[in-house]
């Protein structure tokens, strides 16, 4: 028979292998790393500025590094025709003249930020074709005045940052199906 001292040193045993063996779950985090963007968004995404980048690879670092490094003029103008935008709508999107878009090679790399306008122009296209289910008909939206935005076609008033964003919340909320 086993006396008090020796269940005592039982019970600390069988409490240290418990806590011995059990993990503290509560600052883990139990969902995989994964990529939020859906691999036909980012292959979309990239196609719209005429690049074939695998949508396996692409990152918020990817985006970053292709608004740093610019890319051709070309590439510019064939997401423009892409997202049916004439020279006019893209350089006031852009704040560059018509005439010095026009000036540049096409091949010449078009600076940062022209560049960055022209990745977040692409970007807010394939969002809208997610939400809208077909680039058509995003395009018609994009074009169509709206009570939203003070009588604007959203299109109008992507020439700021704020005007990106309140189009990036209303496709959330169309989205979601609210509407205003």
């Amino acid at each position: 028979m086993l006396n008090n001292l020796q269940i005592r040193h039982l019970v600390h045993i069988f409490v240290y292998m418990s806590y011995k063996n059990k993990r503290d779950t509560q600052n883990e985090v139990n969902e995989p790393m994964l990529m939020y963007i859906t691999q036909a968004s980012s292959a979309s995404f990239y196609s719209l500025l005429g690049g074939a980048k695998s949508a396996k690879s692409s990152s918020d670092f990817d985006i970053i590094n292709l608004a740093r490094q610019g890319f051709p003029k070309k590439s510019l103008l064939a997401l423009a025709k892409k997202i049916s935008l004439n020279i006019q709508e893209l350089a006031s999107i852009l704040h560059i003249s018509e005439r010095t878009l026009q000036r540049y090679e096409d091949d010449a790399i078009i600076k940062t930020e022209y560049a960055e306008k022209a990745v977040e122009l692409a970007r807010l296209y394939t969002r809208g074709e997610e939400v809208f289910g077909a680039m058509d008909k995003f395009k018609l939206w994009v074009k169509t005045p709206s009570l939203v935005f003070n009588g604007e076609a959203p299109v109008t008033i992507l020439d700021t940052s704020a005007g990106f964003d309140m189009v990036f919340k209303e496709l959330g909320r169309i989205e979601h199906g609210i509407f205003a």
